[in-house]
């Protein structure tokens, strides 16, 4: 991958000697840049590794999986919080990932932490499981297990 950004690098500056200014421009360079982007995505199949900004989109769209994640569990929160009865009933349950390695593990159990109404309590030894409180696990199990299946799918087009 930094064959690749390098390669684009190089190609912006070609792009701004090239042409033929009086002055050195910065808008000059984002073309080239942009041009070279292009040239490296008909080439990266050459470098044997995935094109690098598909890595950043992926990040991007972690980023909004999760707030779209944290909008939909304040809401939840929220209403529960709201309701003049507490009508809860909190638990822990065991989740065992697909993820391998530290920092997807980490991640998992970071991104989790910030969502409200769950937390991660513990991380087994081999890391392949995690021990989760649930506000209210009758009720909201699901929607967490289907908001780590997200968090879990977007962590790896990231990582992998």
């Amino acid at each position: 991958m930094p064959a690749q950004f390098l390669l684009n690098v190089f190609i912006a500056v070609l792009w701004t000697l090239i042409n033929d200014e009086s002055e050195l421009r910065f808008t000059t360079f984002v073309a080239g840049y942009l041009v070279g982007i292009g040239i490296v995505f008909l080439m990266h199949r050459f470098f044997g590794e995935r094109f690098y900004l598909s890595r950043f989109i992926a990040l991007i769209k972690l980023i909004f999986i999760f707030t779209r994640e944290l909008i939909m569990s304040s809401k939840l929160v929220l209403g529960q919080i709201l309701k003049p009865k507490l009508s809860i009933k909190p638990g822990l349950f065991k989740y065992e990932t697909v993820l391998h390695g530290d920092w997807e593990i980490t991640a998992l159990a970071l991104l989790l932490t910030l969502t409200p109404g769950s937390v991660v309590i513990e991380v087994t030894d081999d890391g392949d499981a995690f021990y989760i409180h649930a506000m209210d696990v009758e009720e909201s199990k699901d929607i967490l297990l289907k908001s780590i299946d997200n968090f879990e799918k977007a962590i790896m087009e990231v990582t992998r």
